[in-house]
């Protein structure tokens, strides 16, 4: 009977830990606390606390040092100038480029860049050697046109860019 008595107690203690250990272990990963990015300009002093627990005898908790009375902000990037336009090579441009280029700057269309403009091109030229109709094109170079930086939908309509971008591709580009 004691024997049986033991094991009892040995099982109910095991399934208590393990339902102990269960409700402790939720699979939670969030933080429960934010980091900041200012930092403590407490600091203690190793050799000011060696002294004074050597001096005693007794183990003291160290004294802070004394804390910095300016309010230093936290280092943040500077913001990237948007209206900086890069200079633009057009040593490696090639004649078919240049010319497309100038169309389009005929037109009213003048890109940030001229890989903008020319990675439009190619992809209207791509389109059109694909027998692509000129509703699917549209839908996409209207969205290039749109996500060029220089582009001002006060000045025209993103569709009517769109338009401009085909058009003058495939009279100027696309040959």
């Amino acid at each position: 009977m004691h024997r049986t008595r033991g094991k009892v107690i040995g099982v109910v203690v095991g399934i208590a830990a393990t339902g102990l250990l269960a409700a402790c272990g939720d699979n939670d990963s969030t933080a429960s606390s934010t980091p900041t990015l200012s930092h403590s300009t407490t600091a203690t002093s190793p050799t000011t606390a060696a002294t004074s627990a050597g001096a005693t005898g007794q183990s003291q908790a160290p004294e802070p040092a004394q804390t910095s009375t300016d309010t230093a902000t936290p280092e943040r990037p500077q913001p990237v100038p948007t209206n900086v336009v890069p200079p633009e090579d057009t040593s490696k441009l090639t004649d078919k480029d240049k010319k497309f280029l100038d169309a389009l700057k005929a037109a009213g269309i003048t890109p940030s860049s001229p890989d903008i403009a020319l990675s439009i091109g190619t992809y209207v030229c791509q389109g059109v050697a694909a027998n692509a109709s000129d509703a699917d094109l549209m839908t996409f170079v209207t969205a290039m046109a749109g996500s060029d930086p220089s582009f001002d939908p006060a000045k025209m309509p993103v569709e009517q860019a769109g338009r401009i971008y085909i058009d003058t591709a495939k009279a100027t580009y696309c040959q």
